[in-house]
């Protein structure tokens, strides 16, 4: 039996690199679920209705009934736990160190990097490339992204583990700040992050574009 719709917020350009990571956990596991979408710029998000649901107020924000969740790292864990392989998709390893390794990724993405995050916004990879060179703290934000991504992903390794998990369209999608915009990035990893990008989930968000 399916499991009832699940509704996730996102914002209204669908440039949130956390909301694409839900959506493409959502749809790995196959769970039915509807998207509303929030103007960030317009500060929907702030709006009292949003924010009695939305411990962050936020995208995304998973609403399972009366149950709120923000936050994609813990949203994924969430519905990980709930609908485990290998009924469902897996999202994480199933080998205990590997899952650790992927969670460190994630948070890792989350939590560094900020001038490549800001030099290098999603708008460079679902919009338009920017004409502004890199400062040299955006460079050694870069640098040590490609470094890092160097040493996680051989040559022709087509997912960071064995099978594919969602720390893979996170690292793909933090590497596609530099490729999507022209910037220098070693040839393996563009055809790493190339691949991810054909996934069917990932596509389905590129197509939430119109």
């Amino acid at each position: 039996m399916k499991p009832a719709p699940f509704t996730l917020y996102a914002d209204s350009l669908f440039t949130s690199p956390y909301a694409m990571s839900v959506f493409v956990s959502l749809l790995e596991k196959d769970l039915p679920f509807e998207v509303k979408t929030l103007d960030l710029d317009a500060g929907e998000q702030q709006q009292q209705a949003f924010r009695q649901q939305s411990l962050t107020s936020r995208v995304p924000t998973l609403v399972q009934g009366d149950f709120f969740l923000s936050e994609s790292s813990a949203i994924s864990e969430y519905l990980e736990e709930l609908f485990p392989a290998p009924e469902y998709v897996a999202l994480y390893p199933t080998e205990l160190q590997q899952r650790a390794k992927a969670r460190q990724i994630q948070a890792w993405l989350r939590s560094d990097l900020l001038d490549l995050r800001i030099e290098r916004s999603t708008n460079v990879v679902f919009f338009a490339p920017s004409d502004q060179a890199l400062s040299s703290k955006g460079q050694a934000a870069a640098d040590k992204l490609i470094a890092a991504a160097d040493l996680l992903i051989k040559e022709d390794q087509a997912n960071l583990f064995e099978q594919w998990c969602i720390a893979d369209t996170d690292l793909a999608l933090m590497l596609n700040r530099l490729i999507k915009n022209g910037d220098p990035v070693p040839t393996k990893l563009v055809n790493y992050a190339n691949a991810q990008w054909q996934r069917a989930s990932v596509q389905q968000w590129l197509k939430q574009k119109g």
